[in-house]
């Protein structure tokens, strides 16, 4: 016949052997869920990655369209002489230039040089009321 300490040390041994039994199923469980979730974040990284290269080519390419519309600008300004003239009679006239300087620097004739500042004057109307409202 076992003695009690023996009983005692059984149920103290088959208590252990449960609990331990437990936990240990509740850390598979766990180790589960947790693999699932760095999985889902895996894939969600994975995604926002494919996302911004996306996003970084689109943007070197919407860069280069950029520089490339840029310089054929360029190239229409410099290619025809009398718009060159214009255009510089145009900065001329924003840096405060009077008829005189524009025939003088932009090879215009005076009537041109007239009509310029005319059309500057009222251009520049509009901005100065829009400014004198504030």
């Amino acid at each position: 016949m076992p003695s009690l300490f023996e009983i005692i040390l059984f149920v103290i041994v088959l208590g252990t052997g449960c609990t331990s039994y437990v936990l240990f199923k509740r850390l598979q469980k766990n180790e589960r869920q947790h693999q699932a979730l760095i999985n889902v974040l895996r894939n969600e990284i994975q995604a926002m990655t494919n996302g911004s290269i996306g996003m970084g080519r689109r943007l070197i390419e919407v860069e280069q369209k950029l520089n490339l519309t840029a310089d054929k600008q360029l190239e229409l300004e410099n290619r025809d002489p009398s718009a060159l003239a214009y255009n510089q009679a145009t900065r001329l006239m924003e840096m405060g230039a009077d008829v005189d300087d524009l025939v003088k620097n932009c090879g215009l004739g005076r009537p041109e040089a007239e009509l310029m500042a005319l059309l500057h004057k009222e251009l520049q109307a509009p901005h100065e009321a829009l400014g004198s409202d504030r």
